[in-house]
């Protein structure tokens, strides 16, 4: 039988887990109910927070070389392997990380060249199936147009559990 192990160090909390699948799961489930576990992903949450934040103040610096640097950082450094889930990343990026509100395709699509990655062929069908499950939206103020698109909740939500 295969053996399963989980480490996490987040702060001064540390869970280390090994054994069967079986067993892995079930301490997961008992640190669930102790709050560890609760603790552990309210730090990793504000580690990415922090890194976020910190990728947005060198924007423009000379710690950049170029602003796809930031981006492909953000897609690799999470594991993002799905174009939807790069296409989320992007907006979530150009909103929150550079503050840009209105970017038609051509925009995102430079995005993805700046930071050496292929970009997504149809992008108004990612944004729509996006949009679709929940994850996007269009605010009022957008007219509709889903060059304006924003993370929901959920998109959030999505993001954050696609990087753990």
């Amino acid at each position: 039988m295969t053996e399963a192990v989980i480490r996490i160090l987040a702060g001064d909390i540390e869970v280390e887990i090994s054994g069967t699948k079986n067993h892995v799961e079930e301490r997961i489930a008992e640190l669930q109910e102790e709050g560890v576990w609760s603790s552990v992903l309210d730090r990793l949450r504000h580690a990415r927070e922090a890194a976020v934040e910190a990728a947005a103040k060198t924007i423009g610096s000379a710690e950049l070389p170029e602003r796809g640097s930031a981006f492909r950082h953000l897609v690799t450094g999470a594991g993002f392997e799905r174009k939807p889930d790069m296409v989320l990343a992007a907006i979530h990026y150009l909103r929150d990380v550079e503050g840009v509100h209105d970017s038609p395709p051509r925009v995102v699509a430079r995005l993805f060249e700046d930071a050496g990655l292929e970009a997504p062929g149809n992008l108004s069908l990612y944004l729509n199936r996006l949009r679709e499950r929940g994850l996007l939206e269009i605010p009022e103020s957008g007219g509709g147009k889903n060059r304006f698109v924003v993370l929901t909740p959920a998109g959030r939500r999505h993001l954050d559990e696609r990087t753990m």
